[in-house]
């Protein structure tokens, strides 16, 4: 479909704004924000109406709205003062009042960059983050009666969805208007504006329950994922939601997966905010040394061209929380200051962002050593979202340094439960390590410690805890190779240092740690 007004032409499955003979240069969130208000140009749109739809329900100031609004006005010759086309409706929001002609979009070629088009048809725009349906289950259990339960699992995955700050969802009254139906998952995509899609099946079958799901990329018609889930029929109830919080906990690494690579294949001068937040994910994903020092400008990049991002200052904050763990840091006193500024801008911003939180939390404790605040707010962030895996295990890692190596091995564990394949597999098995280690089980440490330092072998903090753990072992030759390992990696690192590096609470386990390395053959 193609919209034509004045000498103006709009056509939001090829993203175009022509004048004449000429195509209009516009951001994608200006481009979004007129495609929504032509399309919805019989009703006042209100600024709630707009956020939800550009920005995806992420806090935005007003300044941010304005700005954009005349933006829209720039690029079809109209100003605040005419509002020939776009008028501002005083405390209501805004309406397209230019006479509107649609006629039927000419077909588009199939080539690599049409992912980036809007859906065919005349459907809502897709929001400029991840967005999700996720469809009634099929009941499989040949029992009408059994419905209650299968509505029941998808109610809970609709609701842990929701509170992924990051994540679109569709609401539970839209979702369910396919029930009973066959369905289209492009269509589906088209009608309510989401780019993937989630559908599945329940089957009952004596005392036993599989529910089946699969993520679909609605724009492609593509598979992303698929994944079986089986259990015992005890507690119906609590195996609703042990049922959900296992399929979001697995699906949310794909989604992230799946958008971080729509941003890689994108242009560099068609990336806005998110495109350049989710590259730097990317790279911080891949732990090195190189990979974070080039993730942080990303996010960095993100701040500039969005000041109101609350994760992407947390993740630069993270980065250089990161870099001060490792013992990268070139500058200390600088960029403690720069990554504390960073973590308690990202709070300020992200009060609801479950995301932000976690990341500035972790950020806040290791560069401000602020253990308790950062404590209180990862609890917040799973009061947000109790599925979110980051927040587990990073809440797992402040209870080691203040001291409580049993309760963090069970969060970590959490959080390995809820993303046992995801990208931060390897920093829980050194939480998990340095936990047992701490609590006096150094068999236990030993053999997560040696999967850690196999999969970082080239961070200190994993190699010191192998070091810690082959002496606390008895295998003392060893932990002296691990050393000497630990010595080439960081030449600067000594025992007088170690209070510096790690923010243990205790004085006795940061005595126990530099024992094991004093016998490891770490010097003073």
């Amino acid at each position: 479909m193609q919209y034509h007004f004045e000498d103006f032409v709009l056509d939001p499955d090829r993203r175009e704004l022509a004048h004449g003979p000429e195509t209009i240069a516009t951001g994608p969130q200006v481009l979004d924000l007129l495609i929504y208000l032509v399309q919805n140009r019989e009703r006042v749109v209100t600024k709630d109406n707009l956020i939800d739809i550009v920005w995806g329900g992420r806090i935005v100031s007003e300044s941010t709205l304005t700005s954009h609004i005349n933006a829209v006005r720039r690029a079809v010759g109209d100003t605040g003062d005419e509002q020939r086309l776009v008028r501002t409706i005083a405390r209501k929001g805004y309406r397209f009042v230019g006479d509107v002609k649609e006629t039927a979009a000419p077909e588009i070629a199939a080539s690599e960059g049409a992912e980036a088009a809007q859906p065919e048809g005349t459907g809502l725009p897709v929001p400029d983050r991840p967005s999700i349906a996720v469809l009634p289950f099929l009941n499989l259990s040949g029992d009408p009666s059994q419905d209650y339960f299968v509505d029941g699992v998808v109610d809970d995955i609709i609701s842990a969805l929701s509170r992924m700050r990051w994540l679109f969802v569709i609401a539970r009254n839209s979702s369910f208007t396919y029930k009973g139906r066959a369905v289209d998952v492009k269509q589906v995509g088209r009608e309510l504006g989401v780019r993937y899609v989630l559908e599945g099946s329940v089957r009952k079958a004596a005392n036993r329950v599989r529910i089946t799901g699969q993520l679909v990329d609605a724009l492609a018609g593509a598979n992303l994922w698929s994944e079986r889930f089986e259990s015992a029929l005890d507690d119906l109830f609590e195996l609703q939601d042990e049922m959900a919080a296992s399929i979001v906990g697995a699906l949310a690494p794909h989604l992230e997966t799946a958008e971080i690579e729509r941003a890689r294949r994108k242009p560099t001068e068609s990336l806005d905010a998110y495109d350049y937040y989710l590259r730097g994910m990317w790279k911080f994903r891949q732990v090195s040394r190189s990979a974070i020092d080039e993730a942080m400008p990303m996010f960095y990049e993100a701040i500039q061209r969005d000041p109101e991002f609350a994760s992407a200052y947390a993740m630069a904050a993270w980065c250089h929380s990161w870099r001060k763990l490792s013992r990268w840091l070139t500058d200390l006193e600088r960029e403690i200051a720069e990554g504390t500024r960073l973590a308690r801008r990202a709070v300020q911003l992200g009060q609801d962002d479950a995301v932000a939180l976690a990341a500035s939390a972790h950020a806040l404790a290791h560069l401000s050593r602020d253990l308790d605040s950062g404590i209180a707010l990862l609890d917040r962030a799973l009061v947000l979202d109790p599925n979110l895996a980051a927040g587990w295990y990073l809440g797992g890692f402040l209870r080691i340094w203040r001291g409580e190596p049993d309760d963090a091995i069970g969060r970590i564990a959490r959080g390995m439960r809820l993303s046992p394949l995801g990208p931060d597999m390897q920093r829980m098995e050194v939480g998990t390590a340095m936990a047992h280690l701490l609590a006096g089980r150094p068999d236990d440490a030993l053999s997560w410690a040696e999967k850690a330092s196999r999969h970082m072998s080239d961070h200190a903090f994993p190699i010191s805890i192998l070091a810690a753990c082959y002496t606390r072992a008895g295998r003392r030759d060893e932990a002296k190779l691990v050393t000497q390992q630990l010595c080439r990696l960081d030449p600067a690192l000594r025992l007088s240092n170690l209070d510096e590096w790690l923010p243990f609470r205790r004085p006795q386990d940061l005595d126990n740690f530099a024992d094991a390395l004093r016998e490891a053959g770490l010097p003073k």
